[in-house]
């Protein structure tokens, strides 16, 4: 993502100027998927690395980079086992992990251990609602046998709704416990709590069907959060990670990190190239396919003084064009983010 370097690089500038020698640590951070679970490590990490500033989180690839000083040994061992504490975990980032595919997330269990889980969570609940309704008139008579009235359950009924909330809450009993030592009430500690008081008055159908609804509506929020990432790093893909510079004084070219590339720059882009940041079209003439981000169908004729947009793929003619957007302020960095 074109911020993110910005970013670490003012990281780093932040403990070169306070005159810090720290080393910089990166971590695969599973079940990291949104502003609360960054809340939860800011704050437990708060007594190992010290202020925010140096923490860089990246949602997108759930990522996160630490700098701490170098003469902080354990660091490394002290951060995973912090992440552990709040139902996360913190994989070391390796050179694998960088294209966006860790080996420690091929397994089976990294993928679908959720969805095991849920599925696991509904057959069971199903199992006991169909046996306890056995001998009723309606299955909805069942919601009257709470113990108040006195009617026991049979044993192997209880066991199927027990089996349906351990299974439907074994990602989220973690997180809850993390919660109440924080005294950070979130969802998963009120839906716990929610649980244990259903089954504390005997109400084990209730207790299983809202665990089984609830680890259900989190596997919907993974899926829908994997396809954003998938759609966002498809977007990220668009934009050339270099740029052709045309030098003013001699012509010459250069090219260069689309980062480097101040407002103003002339560029040059070949037939069949992307097109690297916004700008203006100074000398040439082509057709532009700009279905990526406009979803026009067919490529738009370009001549001097229209518009062109970073992502969009150049036809058949060279141009040069003055840029007039930093690669963070393109139309396509603004989708990004």
């Amino acid at each position: 993502m074109p911020v993110l370097p910005r970013a670490l690089a003012r990281l780093k500038e932040y403990c070169l100027f306070g005159g810090l020698m720290m080393q910089q640590m990166s971590f695969r951070i599973k079940g990291m998927d949104c502003g609360d679970e960054v809340a939860a490590i800011k704050s437990t990490l708060a007594g190992i690395v010290g202020p925010e500033e140096h923490l860089l989180f990246d949602l997108i690839n759930n990522k996160l980079t630490v700098l701490v000083p170098k003469e902080h040994s354990t660091a490394e061992v002290e951060i995973r086992k912090a992440i552990a504490q709040t139902g996360m975990e913190a994989i070391p980032w390796t050179e694998a992990c960088a294209s966006g595919v860790c080996g420690i997330e091929e397994g089976f269990w990294s993928h679908r251990g959720r969805l095991v889980m849920c599925v696991l969570s509904g057959l069971l609940l199903g199992a006991a609602f169909l046996w306890q309704t056995v001998g009723h008139e309606s299955p909805l008579s069942i919601s009257s046998e709470g113990s108040g009235k006195g009617h026991a359950l049979p044993l192997e009924v209880v066991v199927f709704y027990v089996g349906a909330i351990l299974t439907g809450a074994w990602f989220v009993v973690p997180k809850a416990v993390f919660s109440l030592r924080k005294l950070r009430p979130d969802m998963n500690l009120l839906m716990t709590l929610a649980v244990i008081g259903a089954m504390w008055i005997g109400e084990w159908f209730e207790a299983a069907s809202v665990t089984f609804l609830f680890s259900l509506a989190l596997l919907l929020e993974t899926w829908s959060v994997g396809h954003a990432r998938k759609a966002i790093k498809n977007l990220m893909d668009l934009t050339p990670t270099k740029a052709r510079c045309i030098c003013p004084v001699d012509g010459d070219i250069e090219e260069k990190a689309v980062e480097e590339v101040p407002v103003g720059t002339v560029l040059l882009v070949r037939p069949g190239e992307r097109i690297p940041l916004d700008g203006f079209i100074a000398k040439g003439q082509t057709s532009v396919n700009q279905a990526p981000i406009t979803g026009e169908s067919m490529p738009v004729f370009k001549k001097e003084g229209d518009e062109v947009f970073a992502g969009t793929i150049n036809g058949e003619g060279a141009i040069e064009f003055k840029s007039t957007r930093v690669v963070s302020d393109t139309t396509l960095g603004r989708i990004i983010r």
